[in-house]
């Protein structure tokens, strides 16, 4: 049986940076869960502040009541459709024990992801965010803005070269934008109006 529980943010940082394709615990990370299967912690799935412009797109919101579902990845191991499991699992988890109204998530179509999960969950799809920034310090790993200001202190470019650290910025494409209400009464407040669901296209080559 698939069990999914809070796990400390050393033991996702260990699973992150292992096999999720971005290999990193983002910065703003508030809680983590676990998947396991058979007391093996086969999955990892955080949720932070992330972008800090996101609850605005809720009338009325404060910082607090939004979290973004920052990264999930799952062993191939699981059983099929173990994704939408587990995230429903945590998803209710939150709406039972968190104050939070809200979740948003992002999924990167230059990595080919649509956001299946998201569909397949019942998430809110609000077309594609604005290309935001990445700042590399050097280490290789990309990070935004307030990634940087929660594990440095500041994301600006002058406290880096104080340092000797010559920060270089990285292109972002758009990405696939998508809501979750924990609180139904906050949906009816979204600023933006929902879209489509984004579909993989479909080709058709001659014989």
């Amino acid at each position: 049986m698939i069990l999914v529980k809070p796990i400390p943010f050393v033991a996702a940082k260990i699973v992150l940076e292992k096999h999720h394709y971005l290999h990193s615990l983002p910065g703003g990370t508030k809680l983590a869960f676990g998947v396991f299967l058979e007391n093996r912690l086969m999955g990892a799935m955080t949720f932070g502040s992330g972008p800090a412009n996101a609850y605005r797109m809720v009338e009325g919101a404060k910082p607090s009541d939004c979290l973004t579902l920052s990264r999930l990845w799952l062993s191939d191991e699981l059983p099929s459709n173990s994704e939408s499991r587990v995230l429903g699992v945590a998803l209710r988890a939150l709406r039972r024990f968190t104050q939070i109204r809200f979740l948003v998530s992002y999924a990167d179509p230059a990595q080919g992801h649509l956001g299946t999960i998201y569909q397949a969950t019942g998430w809110i799809y609000t077309g594609l965010s604005e290309a935001m920034p990445l700042f590399d310090i050097g280490d290789g790993k990309p990070r935004h803005s307030r990634s940087l200001s929660h594990s440095f202190g500041s994301h600006s470019m002058k406290h880096f070269e104080n340092f000797g650290v010559r920060v270089r910025v990285v292109a972002q494409s758009r990405k696939h934008r998508y809501f979750y209400f924990l609180d139904f009464s906050y949906q009816s407040k979204l600023k933006v109006l929902p879209e489509p669901y984004p579909k993989k296209e479909v080709t058709y080559e001659d014989n």
